[in-house]
């Protein structure tokens, strides 16, 4: 893997059958993850690619070993609260056997780029407690802990 090339492309309607595979790996590797890939889901992420209340949303895939080893998932945000619109980062994931080799900071750093050409100048993110999702984020230039977050299920 050392001499292997990290590629990072947008997450089109085309990768999905990739993705879905990516998910698979990520479970094989670790059975920490909150939701099934199942038919359901690959109809729902379908959808996403034709429905317009995702064109806000930034998405992008690390390959690497012709395999997708690394995904980073972002929405634009809008608020009156200062009038601005800032990034929300959904999720960034990298497969265990991956880690340690740049995948997750060169998707965040693609991810500030694709951004900054909308506009965006910040990014807003809820963290991964776990001790290997704390240290990545502390290692983040530019960047500062805030906060506590909450997840709030409407019903």
């Amino acid at each position: 893997m050392e001499n292997s090339k990290l590629t990072i492309v947008p997450y089109t309607n085309d990768e999905i059958p990739a993705v879905v595979q990516f998910e698979k790996d990520l479970r094989a590797e670790e059975d920490v993850w909150g939701w099934e890939i199942d038919d359901a889901y690959v109809k729902n992420v379908q959808e996403s690619f034709d429905n317009p209340a995702f064109d806000g949303a930034v998405s992008l895939l690390a390959y690497m070993d012709d395999k997708i080893v690394g995904r980073i998932d972002a929405s634009i945000i809008c608020s009156r609260f200062a009038g601005e619109q800032s990034a929300y980062l959904d999720w960034i994931c990298v497969l265990k056997s991956y880690r340690h080799k740049g995948v997750a900071q060169t998707l965040l750093e693609e991810l500030k780029k694709v951004l900054k050409e909308r506009g965006i100048t910040s990014i807003v993110a809820l963290t991964a407690a776990n001790d290997e999702a704390q240290r990545f984020y502390k290692s983040i230039p530019d960047s500062e802990m805030h906060d506590v977050g909450i997840w709030i299920e409407i019903k």
